[in-house]
């Protein structure tokens, strides 16, 4: 008996039953508990690859409790343009003639006005064109359904300050509110700020350049104006836009700030027209940062 005792001792010594298996790790149903993890270390990598995990055994569950961001690599932070010190004013040559056609760019002004916007994105989806809008942060904040529907129909939003003021009048801080809030509008309505900004009635300064190139904005004015803005007529607007159509050329048009029917009516109008001569409606390139 004493054989048989001595035997059995040794064989379950030597299959671990005693020990419990992987240092470590409890036995099942024991109330004993586990031994230290070795010093140096958070514990053994298991087949999952997570640290304190075993293969055969329940997973030490502390590791969850380690922040993983210090292990992640950290993101840099998004390149700012350079200051510049005059606007950009058409699209490089290579883009305006890309693909053999001349290249050309619609903006819009002053909005979103939900009784003229609606009706310029209207006729821009007929014809499969994307533009561009300029927001006033007054008119977005209340019309930021309009903001979602100029991005989901890809058409880029830029930043035209909050109220429209003549920039060189303003103070640096006044003027940082002005264009600061308007980004923020725009980023909370569509998710991201505007990568582009245009000085009112095109009076641009030294802070307005700093302070739009410090939110990751590029200054962008017009080679084409319609003056739409005097109602001067659907005929005269048309008659501008298709005198001064070419490679790289940018219009400037408003679909707010007074009564924009003419400027709905000869979009309606010179945008076909343009079409017919082989122009293509594009998006300016944001430059290399």
């Amino acid at each position: 008996m004493l054989l048989r005792t001595a035997v059995f001792l040794g064989i379950a010594a030597a299959s671990g039953l005693l020990t419990g298996g992987e240092a470590g790790t409890p036995v099942p149903g024991s109330a004993n508990p586990p031994g230290p993890a070795p010093a140096g270390g958070p514990g053994p990598v298991g087949a999952a690859g997570a640290p304190g995990m075993h293969p055969e055994g329940p997973p030490d569950k502390s590791y969850r409790l380690r922040p993983m961001t210090a292990e992640a690599p950290a993101r840099p932070p998004a390149a700012k343009p350079a200051v510049r010190t005059r606007p950009i004013l058409e699209l490089p040559a290579d883009a305006a003639n890309a693909d053999g056609g001349g290249a050309m760019v619609l903006t819009f002004d002053d909005g979103p006005d939900p009784r003229y916007t609606p009706a310029i994105l209207d006729t821009l989806a007929r014809y499969g064109v994307r533009g561009m809008f300029f927001v006033c942060g007054e008119m977005a904040t209340e019309h930021r359904d309009l903001l979602r529907r100029m991005t989901s129909e890809g058409h880029v939003i830029g930043n035209h300050t909050w109220t429209h003021p003549l920039i060189p009048k303003l103070g640096r801080p006044a003027l940082e509110a002005e264009i600061g809030r308007t980004s923020e509008v725009v980023q909370q309505a569509v998710g991201e700020p505007p990568l582009w900004f245009r000085a009112p009635y095109g009076a641009w300064n030294r802070a307005a350049f700093e302070i739009g190139a410090d939110l990751g904005m590029e200054p962008l004015a017009w080679t084409v104006d319609t003056l739409d803005w005097k109602e001067p007529g659907t005929t005269t607007i048309v008659s501008r836009v298709m005198a001064g159509a070419g490679p790289g050329v940018i219009v400037l048009n408003h679909d707010a700030g007074g009564n924009r029917s003419q400027s709905v009516q000869a979009l309606s109008t010179y945008l076909p027209q343009l079409l017919a001569r082989g122009y293509r409606m594009t998006l300016p390139a944001l430059p290399p940062r």
